[in-house]
């Protein structure tokens, strides 16, 4: 199938208008070269395909288990059963693992049914809801309650789907329960807990969305502040009216037409929400015919090195297309708590699937949303860890971002493989850590941890502050994310609306009130981090619980 070019000549005024800002907007990086790596554990016994922060600051991790034996082993000497696996009948190994991030530990699981390839999020109590994967665990919901005597694990509920979903998406709805939209060879959505009869919907977009190399797994899916769905695939989306199964808008292409989604594997993220705004960004990717050539003939074309941007509430909206400091394929995007953007792993050619991406992309990227185009990216200090296939970021409460996996073979090959399978666990700091500005960073002391707050009302924040506070200082308040092949899963962060901020008399312990989001529609139910931002320096977060 044969690739298109770079310059690409565009048919109607539309795209020549587009095409036109393509070059006006090409990026300049800026040398900033900030933030610190950290090695946290030299091996965590598994490659970290999934990875979920829950409420209690532990990480779930996992991979699948028809994978042949990890590198830990389960607990007490318990065994896993799978008389189908072609690779071990018997496995006393464990295929998922809890990280304690103030422990710096691991301590393993036990998952029963395969869960490659899956999707998930948590629920408004917290518990972390995973769903589907490959064949035993095709149509298997699993749950894990977060808990602090180490004695929490994996239940499973059988035939909790009504389809089997493999790469699909999950989104948390405002009443509280998930949508799952397609996977491989199903163009359809459901939702768990289920509704009543029947649970299985049908979704065209989807199966208009693919083309011989699929390309719509995994699809982008953010909810709107209608409490409609936007839903990317491709490389396009519609608004989904999912109460009534009906489309009520349809997005133009991104210009260029190359897909976007698995396995030309870009990213996406919701940008931060600030008076009702919501502006969606996509990423980097593959040009279509890349996986063909990849698989058939080992010919590993450049990934493809803009973004796109679009208000999904416009009238007319359109997308604005970016250039990017370096092509980047499996990468991922993680909402950071000032309010920026980290695009992070990947590779610079071919795309997802075992042993497909070459040229290892180590330097991550800040993209500022509120900076003029052209001037959105700074470039980041590199890692030395190739992180392909089946790796994973994760943004923890303190500001540092996760960073695991990488598997882009198959099985647990260590040696005589392109990029060997990677259970090395690390962190990668932002800037706004830099010691440097540790006097003017906030440090929350009220509301407590845990504490529950509830929608449309004033929340006070108090905080301390050894240098000079800047009025108005930020609050920003983010749901944790789902994160799996190179799409962070209900990720959203609200700015909130600033009320007023005062000095408590003579004290270094200041107040700032905002207003909480107006309804489940603007900010789903559940646990979220919420963090003072003085200066461009966010605090450490806090967990509150919304209801």
């Amino acid at each position: 199938m044969a690739v298109k070019p770079t310059i690409q000549i565009f048919s109607d005024v539309n795209h020549l208008r587009y095409f036109a800002l393509f070059f006006l907007l090409s990026c300049h990086v800026a040398s900033g070269d900030e933030g610190t790596w950290e090695l946290l554990l030299p091996n965590v016994g598994i490659s970290a395909m999934h990875s979920q922060l829950l409420h209690n600051d532990r990480v779930i991790m996992y991979d699948r288990t028809n994978f042949g034996p990890s590198n830990i082993s389960l607990p007490n000497g318990a065994c896993r059963s799978s008389p189908g696996d072609a690779v071990s009948n018997i496995d006393c190994t464990a295929h998922s693992v809890e990280y304690d991030v103030a422990l710096n530990r691991i301590r393993p699981l036990t998952v029963q049914s395969n869960t490659w390839c899956s999707s998930g999020g948590v629920t408004p109590d917290g518990t972390l809801q995973q769903t589907g994967g490959d064949r035993d665990g095709e149509r298997k919901v699993r749950l894990f309650a977060p808990c602090d005597d180490n004695i929490c694990d994996w239940t499973e509920v059988d035939n909790g789907l009504a389809a089997r979903r493999w790469y699909a998406t999950n989104h948390v709805l405002p009443d509280g329960r998930q949508i799952i939209i397609g996977g491989r060879g199903q163009f359809n959505f459901e939702f768990f807990p289920k509704t009543n009869a029947p649970n299985l919907y049908t979704l065209p977009f989807l199966s208009e969305t693919n083309d011989p190399d699929e390309n719509n797994l995994y699809p982008y899916v953010f909810l709107n502040t209608d409490g409609n769905l936007f839903i990317f695939a491709n490389n396009r989306a519609i608004l989904l009216d999912y109460s009534r199964n009906t489309v009520v808008k349809t997005y133009p292409e991104i210009p260029g037409g190359d897909p976007r989604s698995y396995p030309s594997t870009g990213s996406a993220v919701l940008l931060p929400i600030k008076n009702l705004v919501l502006e969606v960004l996509v990423c980097g990717g593959a040009p279509k015919g890349s996986y063909d050539l990849s698989f058939r003939r080992n010919t590993f074309v450049k990934a493809l090195d803009t973004c796109a941007r679009i208000n999904i509430n416009d009238v007319n909206p359109q997308w604005i297309v970016e250039k990017m400091p370096r092509a980047r394929v499996m990468g991922d995007m993680m909402l950071l708590p000032d309010g920026n953007v980290l695009l992070i792993n990947g590779g610079g050619s071919g795309t997802a699937a075992w042993e497909l991406g070459r040229e290892p992309v180590f330097n991550p990227d800040i993209y500022h949303p509120d900076k003029p185009v052209g001037l959105r990216f700074e470039a980041q200090n590199p890692s030395k860890i190739p992180r392909m296939y089946h790796s994973t970021a994760t943004l923890l409460r303190d500001g540092r971002v996760l960073v695991g996996g990488s598997n882009p073979h198959e099985f647990y090959n260590f040696s005589g493989v392109l990029f060997p399978t990677e259970l090395r666990l690390e962190a990668f700091s932002p800037s706004y850590l830099d010691p440097k500005y540790s006097s003017i960073r906030p440090s929350i002391v009220d509301p407590r941890p845990q504490s529950t707050i509830n929608y449309g009302r004033i929340l006070r924040l108090r905080y301390t502050v050894t240098g000079r506070v800047k009025s108005p200082v930020k609050v920003t308040m983010l749901f944790p994310s789902f994160t799996t092949h190179s799409f962070s899963m209900h990720q959203r962060l609200l700015v909130l609306d600033h009320v007023i901020s005062f000095r408590l008399g003579i004290s270094r312990i200041y107040e700032v009130r905002v207003r909480t989001p107006s309804s489940p529609v603007i900010a789903p139910p559940g646990y979220y981090m919420v963090f003072v931002v003085n200066q461009d320096i966010p605090s450490e977060g806090v967990w509150v619980r919304l209801q």
